[in-house]
């Protein structure tokens, strides 16, 4: 995917909601400046512990009103952290914000799900176990939102229940969203090997552009 972007190194790239910090650091590996934003503290501490040599800048920040941390080469929004909020504007507020910490011309993928896949191919319960731990993950459609019930069972310890949700948008919604905040785009995909993007066959919707100048 960072091929699509065309950057070259030492281009400074925003991560918006990195979480642990993983395609950050996968990232800098390329040879990018990196920045990982996340709500989270204690997801960005677990990212500090794995970056031991601090070569990347860790930000706690609200996706809708990002820091004042400067522009970038590029913004990535990867496996599907957008669309948590239940109000559309809210939503547009977080695209807007990656354009304004964009440089113009900067460039920005956003790698959503397939709304109308998921709506058609939905599994509503899964389960893997990871070690000793067992992950189970129930899904369901409801009032245009995938929610997901994340149990997870560890041995002699009290078992922990996580819940996420995200708005089920469609193409069509991110291009009007897009288009309100002087972004345009460029490609979209359906797989994260590159296969165009299909309305019904693809599993991903990843959405590559750049900021008007």
């Amino acid at each position: 995917m960072s091929n699509w972007l065309h950057l070259k190194k030492g281009d400074k790239v925003l991560d918006l909601c990195c979480g642990m910090g993983r395609h950050s650091m996968a990232l800098e590996e390329l040879g990018y400046q990196v920045t990982g934003v996340d709500l989270s503290e204690t997801l960005l501490n677990e990212a500090r512990k794995m970056d031991t040599s601090s070569r990347i800048q860790w930000v706690r920040g609200d996706m809708r009103r990002i820091p004042d941390i400067g522009t970038y080469d590029a913004v990535v929004n990867l496996f599907t952290s957008f669309g948590y909020f239940e109000d559309d504007e809210e939503n547009l507020l977080v695209i807007k914000e990656i354009s304004h910490h964009l440089k113009p011309k900067g460039k920005f993928i956003i790698d959503f799900l397939n709304a109308d896949y998921v709506t058609n191919n939905l599994v509503s319960y899964s389960e893997r176990i990871d070690g000793h731990v067992t992950i189970r993950e129930e899904r369901q459609i409801h009032d245009f939102f995938v929610t997901k019930k994340i149990t997870i069972l560890e041995p002699n310890q009290q078992s922990r229940t996580y819940r996420e949700q995200v708005k089920l948008y469609g193409l069509s919604d991110f291009e009007r969203m897009i288009s309100l905040a002087n972004l345009t785009i460029d490609n979209v995909y359906g797989h994260y090997s590159g296969h165009i993007y299909t309305k019904n066959e693809s599993p991903r919707m990843i959405i590559s552009g750049h900021k008007l100048a």
